[in-house]
């Protein structure tokens, strides 16, 4: 019997399930006529013909089944399964920039045949690799001319609102936008902007400023009642969704402060000689050897190592780091080499949590897991003396997220390690490589271990037993 996604619960037109590797979705009433019409229309074959949205095909009688008796009312559809669910607090500024152009691209596109979307919620593109996808089929609804936009609120405050704080103040939104769900309220943003600075910029005026003064008088108004609003003309909506991709288009992060990482494709002096391309050599071995279908690059930089699993035979590649500035490095490598490869932002030391209603709404990166291989590089270090966790505890967490994989141990006299531990006292007794192999003993087989240099850094391919 088909599982009934937790976090589809907030639209009665439609439920997600899903059964071994398949998704499907029940829709009823009017739901399973706009879809009816939207494929009749043309607009479907358009939309998925681009790759903007997601394919639906009717299920057959064998999935048909698998379905609860309650969602069998109206029609179920088959979608493929993406190879991973991300969600936009996860996002570096590159992919939800690439994924506001989106919505905005297939709302222009369905006016075109008649229809509309009935909201603007970012947790209905998901991505492919680096390429967005719109994925609720039931937010199509048939157009009436003199409609509204009525998601305009929240594609402000779940698209553009998270943008703006790295464009225009250079903070990170990834934190705050995982701890509002429902996006970053335009009276935040409106603070931040100052008295001045909110008034003079057009864009801001328009789609900010005014539609947040008005939603605070609209609060302290009387309950009277009120005019009908004027009809908006299907060339006035049009003309609001393209200068708002107009504005969006041209949006840049600021650079959040100088790391390591920025310089790491200039010059990396971690390495001497060919140990750089050792490495590389290794992890290429690896992905030949075991063809992952999706591999996990954990720290994975500005991507060159995902390039390497990708280039020799791995079929995906999600990547994740804490150093949005490498990250966007990342998704222009991903864009330019057109590879199945998902950069995300990730703190190893504290992941997306489950979270949302009932703790279930959004699961967290563990319930995720999907890898069957994972690639570890110089992260080992990080967390271990940068982070505090004890070794063991980091050895069993990479364990744990796959079956096989490479991880890089870097000892204590490396450079790295000591400039990390410059300004603090060494509490690290247990950190080297006897207990590093001990403690990736007790959860693998040690396939085979690739030394760069003498009593330095350290390749380990590992498989995880069982037990």
């Amino acid at each position: 019997m088909a599982i009934r996604d937790p976090g589809s619960f907030r639209d009665p037109t439609g439920t997600i399930f899903s059964s071994g590797d398949t998704i499907l979705r029940s829709v009823n009433g009017e739901a399973a006529q706009n879809f009816a019409r939207l494929k009749s229309s043309g607009a479907y074959d358009d939309l998925t013909g681009r790759g903007w949205i997601i394919g639906a095909d009717e299920a057959d009688a064998v999935l048909l089944a698998e379905v609860p008796e309650p969602a069998q009312g109206g029609r179920v559809l088959v979608h493929p399964r993406l190879p991973f669910i991300s969600y936009p607090y996860e996002w570096p500024f590159a992919l939800l920039k690439r994924a506001a152009l989106l919505h905005l691209d297939v709302q222009l596109r369905a006016l075109d045949f008649g229809f509309a979307l009935s909201d603007a919620s970012a947790y209905n593109v998901q991505f492919a690799g680096h390429r967005p996808v719109f994925i609720d089929i039931p937010s199509f609804v048939p157009y009436q001319d003199g409609d509204y936009w009525t998601g305009q609120r929240q594609f402000i405050e779940q698209f553009v609102n998270p943008l703006l704080l790295r464009a225009l103040f250079g903070i990170a939104y990834n934190a705050w936008y995982r701890g509002a769900l429902e996006g970053i309220a335009s009276s935040d943003i409106v603070a931040l902007l100052g008295r001045f600075r909110r008034w003079l910029a057009p864009d801001i005026l328009t789609n900010i400023t005014l539609p947040d003064l008005l939603q605070r008088r609209a609060r302290h108004a009387p309950d009277t009642a009120t005019r009908p609003a004027r009809p908006l003309p299907r060339a006035a909506l049009k003309l609001v969704l393209q200068r708002l991709h107009g504005w969006i288009s041209k949006l840049t992060p600021k650079t959040i402060a100088p790391t390591e990482w920025q310089r790491y494709e200039i010059g990396n002096v971690s390495y001497a000689g060919d140990e750089e391309r050792r490495k590389q050599d290794f992890v290429a071995d690896f992905a030949r050897r075991r063809l992952p279908a999706c591999a996990w690059d954990i720290g994975c930089n500005t991507g060159r190592y995902a390039e390497a699993l990708l280039a020799n035979g791995a079929r995906s590649v999600v990547g994740f780091d804490s150093d949005l500035d490498a990250l966007e490095a990342a998704a222009s490598r991903a864009s330019a080499g057109d590879l199945n490869f998902l950069p995300l932002f990730s703190d190893a030391a504290n992941p997306s949590p489950a979270q949302g209603w009932a703790e279930a709404e959004r699961s967290g990166l563990t319930s995720r897991r999907n890898a069957d291989a994972v690639v570890a590089l110089a992260l080992v270090h990080h967390l271990a003396i940068g982070r505090n966790v004890p070794l063991p505890f980091v050895v069993e967490w990479l364990v744990g997220l796959a079956p096989r994989g490479v991880i890089e141990f870097v000892p204590k006299p490396d450079p790295m390690v000591q400039r990390m531990l410059r300004l603090r006292r060494d509490i690290f007794e247990d950190y080297d490589s006897a207990q590093f192999e001990q403690a990736l003993g007790r959860h693998a087989r040690i396939v085979q271990r690739l030394e760069l240099a003498a009593g330095g850094r350290t390749l380990y391919e590992f498989e995880r037993v069982a037990g």
